[in-house]
């Protein structure tokens, strides 16, 4: 069985793949940069955007360091990363990727429980 995910302070309703995306341009729309889905296995799932960039982080439980996608190669940094509870922070680009492709990442994680496998991602564990 693949594992369903909710989006953390939303509606207790699963979110689809087909879904997800609308669902992270919503809540990047109103200001909420930073989105936190849970899977029914209890593994994480982090969005961090600056609406350009996003960060984004796959965690297997509570206190996992987890593992993140990365853009090998980028230089430089962006900031603009707005945490729910206000902080910014500044991250280097080769540890974002481009919004669009993180759309994509969490569109297929939240499908599969995966990461697609054309993605380059770095185990932080």
């Amino acid at each position: 069985m693949i594992e369903s995910w909710v989006i953390n302070d939303d509606s207790p309703v699963p979110v689809s793949s087909a879904g997800v995306v609308e669902a992270l341009r919503s809540r990047i729309d109103s200001g909420q940069l930073e989105t936190w889905l849970t899977s029914s296995s209890g593994r994480l799932l982090a969005f961090v955007t600056n609406a350009e960039r996003a960060m984004v982080v796959l965690l297997e439980g509570e206190g996992d360091p987890g593992e993140h996608a990365v853009a090998p190669g980028t230089a430089g940094s962006s900031d603009g990363f707005v945490l729910s509870n206000g902080q910014g922070d500044e991250y280097p680009d080769e540890d974002t990727v481009p919004i669009r492709e993180a759309f994509r990442l969490v569109e297929h994680i939240v499908g599969t429980g995966t990461w697609p496998a054309d993605a380059p991602w770095v185990v932080d564990r």
